[in-house]
């Protein structure tokens, strides 16, 4: 009796952990559902923005921003590193590590002097752990980031480069492609020339057989460009943050699904061979009361 009754706590266990599992995918597709919608009105922002800075700075071609420039020697670089602050979302955390790992480690081999700055507390958990120090850790950014907080991080890092405090800004996230993947990436964000070509190759833009559009600025094209640049990186950081937001809960989402759907599968194991030793305990019983009848006879 003592085994059937272990095989009865066990399947209750499991029940109130399906029932647990389901729950957080019920949570993470509703929170799914809302990131996707902010990440993807972002993007058309995002994209367009990179767009117009790439066609000013083309045709403005005797005005030199900084934010535009390639340094030759990047004497320090600054790495920032999106990861959630909770687990449970199957291999996304690590994916993201995987990749921050890798490029600190070629910066490290070329002797490129290293700003590592956190966000989440995985990923500042594993630095911790791996004896890497951060100069900066942040934990408020949840799967909801608001932009005049991912303005005070940009802003930051623009003067920082501006200044010459820094050569190169990257960021390691979680990149969100569609619904059904999504791709650890390490991406440069600082100078912003990488973007401008980048916005420049898209389908549609102008080519060497489609001759660019010629602009009239007004005012200064230098102004223009003063306004156009710093909030180009803004949102591009932002868009990051937000890609970062849904893909953590596509994980989630995805990895509570598959938990659920381990604990249904434990559940009907565990029912079939609670029946079996209950037939098995059944039948000894019978054998038992037979074996007493004919000993009385």
């Amino acid at each position: 009796m003592a085994k059937t009754r272990a095989l009865v706590k066990r399947r209750k266990a499991i029940r109130n952990i399906r029932k647990i599992t389901r729950t957080m995918e019920l949570i993470a597709t509703a929170r799914f559902k809302k990131a996707l919608d902010r990440a993807i009105e972002a993007e058309a922002y995002t994209n367009k923005i990179a767009e117009l800075a790439a066609d000013l700075s083309a045709n403005a071609t005797e005005i030199r921003h900084p934010l535009l420039e390639q340094r030759q020697v990047v004497r320090r670089s600054l790495l920032l590193v999106l990861c959630s602050n909770r687990g449970l979302c199957g291999g996304y955390n690590a994916a993201i590590l995987r990749e921050a790992v890798a490029r600190c480690r070629q910066l490290e081999a070329t002797g490129t002097g290293l700003q590592l700055e956190l966000s989440g507390k995985r990923a500042i958990a594993y630095f911790r752990y791996q004896g890497m120090a951060a100069e900066r850790t942040f934990t408020h950014f949840e799967d909801k980031p608001r932009f005049d907080e991912v303005d005070e991080l940009a802003q930051r890092y623009l003067d920082d480069y501006i200044a010459g405090r820094i050569d190169r800004v990257e960021v390691a996230y979680m990149k969100f492609l569609n619904a059904a993947r999504q791709l650890a990436v390490v991406e440069t964000l600082l100078p912003l020339s990488k973007v401008t070509e980048a916005a420049s190759r898209r389908p549609g833009r102008a080519t060497a057989a489609r001759p660019a559009v010629a602009y009239e600025f007004l005012p200064d094209p230098r102004d223009i460009l003063e306004e156009l640049l710093p909030v180009s990186f803004k949102v591009r950081l932002f868009k990051c943050f937000l890609d970062a937001a849904v893909s953590e809960q596509i994980a989630r989402r995805v990895a509570m699904k598959a938990a659920t759907e381990n604990a249904g599968e434990m559940i009907k194991i565990l029912t079939r061979q609670y029946n079996r030793a209950r037939q098995a305990q059944i039948t000894k019983e019978i054998a038992e009361v037979i074996s007493g009848a004919e000993a009385l006879k």
